[in-house]
């Protein structure tokens, strides 16, 4: 059972990553104990060509204590990878393996993203496994298949158990910035929050047209070209004339 230390702290995480959700990875909590929560990282989904794990889709848990954040989770990967046994502990720097070199300052979204780097590395550890590129490729084409036939994977993310891989809310575009070359599509929003109530009588917004918007934004652009054109010189003339001001 989760101490009262324990659920503030990951209600309020669970919460931030909602609101700022890191690139490739998500997680959410069971709904019957907070302290079990499965994790979905999508290994460079558009990442790094020359990544063995691009396309790769991998389930996994965090087992948090009691004791959380003083003390670190048990971290396992469910889906196979070619890197890590499945639902085996993974031993690295933020799990329980070393306790000694846990941060309580450390977070959900620190930890996958850690594990997400940790995962992209050759470093070898507990719960690790030996494989070449060209298997940890086959993984990868296979792991959406593998897990959405998988109950924890469905009952976890039921919106994500389409035929089709879907995009996490963050897939790096924001820290990639967007590419000129070959845009990408934009990830899906998904809304957490209930809707808030309207008052009676509250008209709904009308979305404005795509003409309206580019007029609007082409007129804010042309505004700030003009200030930043004439803005100096109206600086210039108030000198001279504060200048003859004084002089006289």
């Amino acid at each position: 059972m989760a101490s009262k230390a324990a659920y503030k702290r990951l209600t309020k995480e669970y919460v931030n990553m909602q609101r700022e959700p890191p690139p490739f990875v998500w997680a959410a909590p069971d709904e019957k104990n907070i302290l079990l929560c499965a994790f979905r990282p999508l290994s460079a989904l558009r990442g790094p060509s020359d990544s063995p794990f691009a396309g790769g889709e991998y389930h996994g848990v965090l087992q948090f204590p009691s004791e959380y954040p003083f003390k670190p989770p048990g971290i396992k990967m469910l889906t196979p990878s070619g890197r890590f046994y499945p639902d085996k502990k993974i031993c690295f720097s933020m799990s329980d393996f070393h306790p000694g070199t846990w941060n309580p300052a450390w977070s959900v979204s620190t930890i996958l993203t850690g594990l997400l780097s940790f995962m992209l590395s050759d470093e070898m550890t507990t719960g690790s496994v030996t494989s070449t590129d060209g298997h940890k490729r086959a993984f990868a084409a296979r792991s959406h298949a593998w897990n959405i036939q998988q109950a924890r994977f469905r009952e976890a993310f039921p919106e994500y158990c389409d035929t089709n891989i879907r995009d996490l809310p963050n897939m790096g575009e924001r820290e990639r910035g967007p590419s000129v070359a070959q845009p990408q599509p934009q990830a899906p929003v998904f809304v957490f929050s209930a809707p808030t109530p309207t008052a009676a009588g509250d008209k709904a917004a009308v979305p404005t047209s795509d003409a309206t918007g580019s007029a609007t934004a082409w007129t804010a652009s042309l505004g700030k070209v003009l200030w930043e054109k004439w803005r100096w010189g109206l600086l210039i003339a108030l000198a001279v004339v504060v200048s003859r001001f004084s002089s006289s």
